[in-house]
């Protein structure tokens, strides 16, 4: 190990010790994942907003190597803790969270306080899906895969984040064998009009089938868009074509 994964390793544990607690003020927001199969709302993903809903930006421009660990394990346990004021365990739908890689030092002890929250408010641990994005370069791919299969192993779902916009593409989709991918936005932007990535998305929906791996597209603003990504048998959608984020709310989705 590396002086700075120790470094990492020792203010993780001193995070542990002081209860996660959140580094500065945010908010989460929601948005929800639809399914267009039986017009349902497949989960919501919970969204770091500011403390009076600014961007993400003004939020994640605080993460430094110093507060990664408790910004990540404080995420986890207040976009459970909100989704549950919501009432977003009763509606059925999923909750999807972002997690950084790099704030993990051993799986089995972050996920602790995870546990813990959705045990304390009766929230589903098997409705929970924890994205990593594939524009994050992965440095230790054998510390994610012990990553995920930690989280199987608590009945966790995992998906890929930004599919097909980052450093390791398939090479990711063939090591990690998520649950879930969600195609990059970028590729489902203009899709009806642009023949090349339609291809594209054509070629990856038919690898996902035959690796039984769901597929969400987001970033969905047009009817043509979606016209063209639900052609091509893709059933699960995010965008603001369904909904915006709602700031502290759950946003019901135009169907």
């Amino acid at each position: 190990m590396d002086k700075s994964s120790l470094a990492a390793q020792q203010m993780g544990c001193g995070a542990c010790a002081d209860g996660v607690a959140p580094p500065f003020p945010y908010e989460m927001a929601f948005q929800p994942i639809v399914d267009l199969r039986d017009r349902s709302i497949f989960a919501f993903e919970a969204l770091v907003r500011g403390p009076g809903g600014e961007g993400a930006g003004s939020v994640l421009s605080q993460v430094t190597a110093d507060n990664m660990y408790a910004f990540d394990q404080s995420c986890r346990v207040k976009a459970i803790e909100t989704a549950e004021a919501l009432g977003l365990a009763a509606s059925g739908a999923a909750l999807s969270i972002n997690f950084i890689p790099g704030a993990v030092y051993q799986p089995a002890a972050c996920i602790k306080a995870t546990l813990a929250a959705a045990k304390r408010v009766g929230f589903p641990r098997d409705r929970l899906i924890f994205e990593v994005t594939e524009g994050e370069k992965v440095v230790d791919r054998a510390h994610l895969r012990g990553i995920l299969e930690e989280y199987r192993r608590h009945h966790f779902r995992s998906a890929i984040d930004d599919f097909g916009a980052g450093y390791a593409g398939l090479n990711l989709l063939a090591e990690f064998q998520p649950d879930i991918i969600k195609i990059d936005l970028e590729l489902a932007r203009d899709i009806d009009t642009r023949p090349v990535a339609r291809k594209i998305v054509a070629a990856m929906v038919g690898l996902c089938r035959e690796l039984a791996i769901e597929i969400i597209a987001e970033g969905i603003e047009t009817e043509a868009e979606l016209g063209v990504l639900r052609a091509m048998g893709i059933d699960l959608f995010q965008g603001f074509l369904f909904a915006k984020p709602g700031f502290k709310s759950l946003p019901v989705p135009r169907f």
